[in-house]
This record gives C-alpha cells, sequence and structure tokens, in this order.
C-alpha cells in the first residue's frame, strides 16, 4: 500500500502559494498514490460546511473530488483550525472523516494518526478550550449562529490565540513526553503520525522496552511538503525530493 500524509497548509485566500502547491501535489504526487491522509488545518479555518461555496473552498472540494474519482482514498482528521468541517464537505469531496486518534494499519505496521494539539497537555488555557468547542451542544449552538456572525467571532478567537502565543514558550506549546508515551502505550506500541506543532522531526520513544518512531509533520510554505509511505518505509519528503528516510 502507498500512502501519503499532510497537515497544517491552513489554506485560506491570504495564503495562494499554499493553494497552488496543494492542487499540484493533488494532481502530481497524490495520483500515484493509494491513500492520502489530512491530518487537520487543511484550512486556515472553517466556518461551517454552508460556506463551502466560496471560490476556495469549492475549488479545493472539486479537486479533492477529482483525486477521490480517479481511485484515491482520501481520509480527513480534523485539527484545530477547521474542525468543525462536516460530513457534507467531506461528501462533495469524496473523503471520509476519521476520528482523533485514528488507528490504522499499512502492511501489517499498526500507525496511530493525529492532528497532534492532543498531546499538548502543558497548554492548559488550550486544553480547556479545546474540550469547549468540540463539545458537540457548543458546535450545534455556534452552526446555528448566521455565518457572517461565525466568520466574525472566527477571525476574533485567531486574533486573540495569535496574542497568546506570544506570551506562551515553545516549550509549553509542544507536545507533552508523558502524553505521548501514555497515547503510545495505549495503543500498543505504534509509530505516531501527527502536525500541529509546526517542527517537522523523526522523534524515537522508548516505552515499556518497545521503541516507537513518531513522525511530526509539516506545515507548508509554498511547497508540497508530506510523509510518503511506499509499502517498506517513511520518507519525508518537500516537493519531490526525500529529505529523510526511516522506518
Amino acid at each position: 500500500m502507498s500512502a501519503l500524509f499532510i497537515s497544517d497548509l491552513h489554506l485560506s485566500e491570504d495564503t495562494p502559494e499554499n493553494t497552488q502547491a496543494f492542487l499540484a501535489f493533488l494532481d502530481g504526487p497524490a495520483r500515484a498514490a493509494e491513500m492520502l491522509y489530512i491530518l487537520g488545518d487543511l484550512f486556515e479555518y472553517w466556518a461551517g460546511d454552508d460556506d463551502a461555496e466560496t471560490p476556495l473552498n469549492a475549488m479545493v472540494c472539486e479537486s479533492l473530488a477529482a483525486l477521490s474519482a480517479s481511485g484515491v482514498t482520501i481520509a480527513f482528521l480534523p485539527g484545530n483550525r477547521d474542525f468543525l468541517l462536516g460530513e457534507a464537505f467531506a461528501a462533495a469531496a469524496g473523503m471520509r472523516i476519521l476520528a482523533d486518534p485514528t488507528l490504522i494499519d499499512l502492511d501489517g505496521r499498526p500507525v496511530l494518526l493525529s492532528h497532534g494539539d492532543i498531546l499538548c497537555t502543558d497548554d492548559q488555557a488550550y486544553q480547556t478550550y479545546r474540550r469547549q468547542v468540540r463539545d458537540p451542544a457548543w458546535q450545534t449552538a455556534f452552526l446555528n449562529r448566521p455565518l457572517g456572525e461565525r466568520k466574525h467571532l472566527i477571525e476574533s478567537l485567531r486574533r486573540r490565540s495569535e496574542s497568546a502565543k506570544l506570551e506562551k514558550s515553545m516549550e509549553i506549546m509542544d507536545v507533552n513526553d508523558s502524553a505521548v508515551e501514555a497515547l503510545l502505550r495505549g495503543n500498543a506500541y505504534p509509530t505516531l503520525i501527527h502536525g500541529h506543532t509546526h517542527r517537522p522531526a523523526r522523534h524515537a520513544h522508548r516505552v515499556d522496552e518497545h521503541t516507537c518512531a513518531r513522525w511530526v509533520l509539516s506545515d507548508w510554505h509554498g511547497e508540497a511538503t508530506y510523509l510518503q509511505w511506499n509499502g517498506r518505509e517513511f520518507s519525508a519528503r518537500i516537493g519531490h525530493k526525500p529529505v529523510a528516510k526511516r522506518t
């Protein structure tokens, strides 16, 4: 099985270079894969599926649907920016929505997928916010507001979030090792793949006499960056160039 993993594209009208890189990626490397996993923050924000007709959102939907129609299976795991993306958009785009975390099998290898924000447990203020906005009752009430009002509120939250980040250390916003080890232990010591932190790397965690790999996906800056599984090993890639290869 060949599979690609991406996250943190943060597509928006303000970053056309990322949109162009994504469309080229869908027409290029993604067409040669059997599976594409999008591990959150595909969009800079998502106000609701009733916003799917804006030019950017419609173009992304159409391009994903074309990839799906070509025979590539697409799975989407929501991030902290697009957790409101729902079944209506997913169906139109030809992709299925995954829970966070989700355990998959790659040619007999257990692999655990996550956006990654659930592992940033040192940031207690963020975890409190996350619990609130992931509550189904909160989401229903929010989505019942007019679209324009939702967008205004999201923009306000984004400004507050960026301001709050300036007062937090990088360590607080990174994953907590104990949280990572607990997740690995609770899922029988798989390989872990996540994004969110914008710190691409491969880590090795020693947990109960097991060595587990943790791949952190990169955010995008005008060029496709992704993790590739070719049926035997993982390799981190930028564009069409491998930058690291490890199992």
